[in-house]
């Protein structure tokens, strides 16, 4: 029974979460850059390249937000250990591969360029996050497989 809740909650979190990064996409981070290139005209040719590598996280955020209400509702209606649940887990697992190697090639570029090594240590930390997240993806998928083979058999037996 506490699960119904805890979906609930789960779900309250996560409009909230892609009502936020809506306005990050469309207005917080392209105004942000904009300013920096006015701020800053030496640095004004990063303005759209930021904005795009930006947005384009925010999007990969995005995907995994709406696999993820997609599995909600798996869980709700007793349908999570099927085929049909290993799709969205694989679009978690693509964007966030994705958004990952957009940050390697990133980190790469401001830790040849950077003088400063606070910006790299941030990125490098990112980094190792986002690698730790993508490979824990993975074994969570390997584990819904395994209990969806399970239960097939199961039911098979049954």
């Amino acid at each position: 029974m506490i699960e119904r809740h805890v979906v609930l909650v789960l779900r309250v979190f996560l409009v909230a979460l892609f009502g936020i990064l809506v306005v990050l996409q469309t207005l917080s981070l392209p105004g942000q850059f904009a300013h920096m290139a006015e701020e800053s005209p030496d640095r004004a040719h990063l303005r759209w390249p930021l904005t795009a590598v930006t947005v384009f996280w925010v999007l990969c955020v995005q995907v995994v937000v709406v696999a993820t209400w997609k599995l909600l509702t798996r869980v709700k209606e007793d349908r999570i250990f099927s085929e049909a649940s290993l799709v969205w887990v694989d679009t978690i697992v693509w964007a966030v591969g994705a958004g990952w190697t957009v940050l390697v090639g990133f980190f790469l570029y401001v830790g040849f360029t950077a003088d400063d090594p606070g910006l790299p240590l941030l990125l490098f930390l990112m980094v190792t996050g986002g690698a730790v997240l993508g490979l824990l993806m993975v074994v969570l998928r390997a584990l819904l497989r395994q209990a969806t083979e399970l239960r097939t058999d199961m039911e098979a037996v049954i």
